[in-house]
């Protein structure tokens, strides 16, 4: 062989080598197959063993603790959870604890919450005739739910051990329960549950003595898997769907969520997690760290079926921090109740914020304007539609002014309403020449056609809060007034044998249709007064408006409906009185006339604004001017 071929055999050969030496089992690995072919080994002697007689068979079957089925399982059970094959056998025990507010189920498989019982609050189900019926409302009750630890061990065929397999030994406290898997000498993984009066909130405790030798070696997190499978509580699923999702708070940040309308995955690697909040409409489970912070965490949420008897499925993969030479315990707290503002505000790091008021300035009108309105209303109104209506009187009075100005401009177009009459008949065979001279007109006698709509506009921060104040505070739930039994709900007067689309539902809501009505009522009387020359179109729209809007609101919160109908009782109300008796027709003509005689001065909008009329005036008398040569032509 020449030189380059017995370079190449070894380069060959080197390679053979190198790669055998890599892909070769680590001590571990061999350690672990030897393990499991010698459980494998024994399982197939004690299960092939020959039955001697047909009496011992008869024995063995009464008296299964006498075979090696026993035996085999036992040393499966040492394959799949080493240290903790003690704890993977044993049978279910419930334990209870409760206060005045609680009543709390757990479970020593897992040692974790199986259900909690609101005991000041109740789940209504409606049947296929519309009858309501009242039952026990329940948090963390599904059993598809899970709330499990995974512990690193080595040589075990899934890497570790979950929690959610074994079976924890229950030790009642004074005013609690602790749930320990041993694994010996002194060594356990243990959850503390500690229960208050008066209060929704549960503390919670994970202690892992000894593990430090039983762990993987530079373990330095334990991982968190909490599932947990929504119930329908509300009879408005829809919405119900809508306001529940995953809220969590990074410690240096605000409050956020997953999305709610859609399947939704964040993630946050290494970053500090204060809680995680699974969150219904009116209600939440949330997980707080308080000894120190989560180190991260991948939260999910994912939409089931409409029909199905689950709202949401919601996902938390938490991080802990695990310091196995300290032994201290990891100290959280649990609080599953109702959103309650005060209640969750005083419990600090913004938790408070789980309650979907929404965000920028409307989160902010609702939580410190509108909400201390309503409370300080319902500590001696107890209706809460009665507290609607003096709700509704006091925005009402607070937008006042604007309310006054902007009729007092519709007052002034009505003033000249003859003028913009004559201008019409003037210069009806020139649409442009006619609206550059109404524009002149409203210079002249100083009025602005748009002020009738910035008051309104100024309004609307208050409209959009008041529209995520009612199906978000837990105060209008299964509250009834007049025909609506919820006031978080929609109402219903009557049901229809068939649904129509677009959100309008299987039923018909009174204050809808009566919001409806007393709309096109206020519109017809508003629109007396108004110019609709320049924008016909806007004439006809401010009438087919609320008719689209019946679909939005028919399946609303009938809170938010009931509102609407009292605002427009009262705008109407409000217009009738401010333009009978407070303001006065005649001497606005008279200003008017003291405006016209006054010298003008352009601004530098107005300018722009006749020049570029002027311009598209000229461009369109050029080509009437082209046509005409063309048909001469």
């Amino acid at each position: 062989m020449d030189r380059n071929t017995i370079i190449g055999v070894l380069l060959i050969m080197g390679l053979l080598i190198v790669w055998q030496w890599y892909m070769a089992p680590s001590q571990e690995e061999i350690a672990r197959q030897n393990q499991q072919r010698d459980s494998l080994a024994l399982l197939n002697k004690k299960t092939t063993e020959k039955v001697p007689s047909a009496d011992t068979a008869q024995t063995t079957a009464v008296s299964p603790q006498s075979t090696g089925a026993d035996s085999a399982g036992t040393i499966l059970q040492q394959a799949n959870f080493g240290p903790f094959a003690a704890a993977a056998n044993g049978s279910e025990q419930l334990t209870t604890l409760e206060n005045d507010l609680l009543a709390i189920t757990f479970t020593n498989k897992g040692g974790r919450i199986k259900e909690v019982v609101l005991k000041k609050y109740k789940k209504q189900v409606e049947d296929a005739k519309g009858k309501v019926t009242s039952v026990d409302l329940k948090l963390l009750e599904d059993d598809k739910n899970k709330f499990e630890y995974f512990l690193p061990i080595p040589q075990l065929p899934k890497g570790g051990v979950n929690t959610g397999d074994l079976y924890f030994r229950p030790m009642k406290t004074p005013n609690g329960i602790a749930f320990r898997a041993d694994v010996g000498d002194g060594k356990y993984i243990e959850q503390t549950y500690t229960l208050s009066p008066e209060t929704y909130k549960i503390d919670y405790a994970l202690h892992m003595a000894g593990l430090q030798d039983v762990l993987a070696p530079n373990t330095s997190e334990i991982s968190l898997n909490w599932v947990n499978y929504l119930d329908r509580i509300e009879i408005n699923t829809n919405y119900e769907r809508n306001y529940s999702t995953v809220y969590y708070k990074i410690a240096e940040d605000d409050p956020t969520y997953c999305s709610c309308t859609s399947d939704d995955t964040e993630e946050i690697s290494e970053t500090p997690i204060r809680w995680v909040s699974h969150v219904n409409q009116f209600f939440n489970s949330t997980l707080i760290a308080e000894s120190q912070n989560f180190k991260g965490a991948k939260l999910e949420t994912k939409l089931l079926d409409e029909k199905g008897v689950d709202l949401k499925k919601l996902v938390s993969s938490i991080k802990l921090p695990y310091d196995g030479a300290a032994g201290e315990p990891f100290k959280m707290a649990f609080y599953v109740g109702p959103n309650e503002f005060d209640r969750l505000y005083a419990m600090g790091d913004d938790l408070q914020d789980v309650i979907p008021f929404g965000s920028s300035i409307f989160g902010t009108i609702n939580r410190w304007v509108i909400r201390p309105i309503f409370n300080f209303l319902s500590g001696f109104i107890g209706s809460k539609g009665i507290v609607i209506l003096f709700l509704t009187l006091f925005v009402k009075l607070l937008v006042y002014p604007l309310t006054y100005k902007m009729i007092y401009s519709q007052s002034k177009m009505g003033a000249l309403k003859p003028q913009i009459a004559a201008l019409k008949e003037k210069f009806k065979d020139d649409a442009q020449q006619q609206q550059m001279e109404t524009m002149k007109m409203y210079r002249e006698f100083g009025v602005n056609p748009l002020g009738g709509c910035f008051p309104m506009l100024l309004q609307m921060p208050i409209w959009f809060a008041l529209y995520r104040f009612f199906p978000a505070s837990i105060e209008f739930r299964q509250a009834p007034f007049l025909w609506a039994h919820d006031l978080s709900s929609y109402d219903v007067i009557m049901r229809l044998p068939f649904e129509i689309p677009m959100g309008f539902g299987a039923h018909i809501s009174l204050f809808t249709m009566l919001w409806a009505v007393s709309t096109l009522a206020y519109t017809y009387y508003n629109s007396q007064h108004m110019d609709f020359s320049s924008q016909p179109a806007m004439k006809y729209m401010q009438y087919i408006m609320p008719i689209l809007f019946l679909g939005f609101f028919n399946s609303f919160a009938s809170g938010l409906t009931c509102y609407l109908l009292f605002s427009n009782l009262l705008n109407i109300g409000q217009t009738v009185i401010t333009k009978n008796f407070l303001i006065n027709e005649d001497k606005i003509r008279l200003m008017l006339e003291e405006n016209k005689k006054k010298p003008k001065k352009k601004t530098g909008f107005q300018a722009r604004l006749e020049t570029a009329m002027k311009e598209q005036q000229r461009l369109q008398a050029a080509k009437e001017q082209e046509k005409k040569k063309g048909n001469k032509k």
